[in-house]
């Protein structure tokens, strides 16, 4: 790993690491596998989280690597959920928020983002507490959705992203504010191509027969 962080290459006039490089790859690629609902995505987003919390630990964002910690379980059971909840016929099978879900998703992402900012400002672990916190609470609320297949959970990341850029560009990781930005067009992609899927599935099944697709 650290031969990783220390070799790399130039892009832009910046010196990217082979670690930050591989992870920011994997992520987009990871984004791209939710997109087709595969199960691809998970492995992915472990190995990217590793490399990634590398990165972001030798650049002093605790906040950006705890939450790797913090993707890194949640990939553990998004795979194993997935596995668990895939239908013959329509694959990984996703669907709307309740109004209950809807409200611990807001609550969390509210709650968790104050006292994680809190957190991080006590223990000197973040220059950028309240920006690192939210995207830190955002990625996992959004992460724990894609797991419980909720196609809300592409609205939580368009949130990381708006945070994410403007706090990549501060310090100074251009090369991941160019790649958050990517994201937000795949989400946006991602989040019409669930809600087009949750809408043609939930048709589908309410007319087959009970017992026919695990939930």
């Amino acid at each position: 790993m650290n031969w990783l962080l220390e070799h790399g290459l130039t892009l832009l006039g910046e010196r990217i690491s082979f670690a930050e490089l591989l992870g920011q790859i994997g992520a987009v690629a990871v984004v791209f596998l939710a997109q087709r609902r595969t199960l691809w995505t998970w492995p992915v987003q472990i190995a990217a989280a590793i490399l990634l919390f590398s990165v972001y630990t030798s650049a002093h964002l605790g906040g950006l690597a705890l939450r790797q910690v913090i993707v890194f379980a949640i990939s553990v059971y998004g795979w194993w959920a997935w596995t668990r909840r895939r239908d013959a016929q329509y694959g990984v099978v996703v669907r709307r928020s309740t109004w209950p879900e809807l409200a611990a998703l807001g609550a969390v992402l509210v709650v968790g983002t104050v006292g994680m900012a809190l957190l991080l400002q006590a223990t000197n672990a973040s220059w950028a507490p309240w920006p690192d916190a939210a995207i830190f609470v955002g990625t996992a609320v959004a992460y724990s959705a894609q797991g419980l297949r909720l196609v809300e959970f592409w609205l939580v990341w368009l949130l990381v992203d708006a945070v994410g850029v403007p706090l990549q560009i501060a310090t100074g990781l251009y090369f991941s504010a160019s790649v958050y930005i990517v994201f937000t067009a795949l989400v946006i992609k991602g989040w019409r191509d669930w809600t087009r899927s949750a809408r043609v599935t939930t048709a589908s099944l309410a007319q087959a027969p009970v017992g026919n697709v695990g939930v």
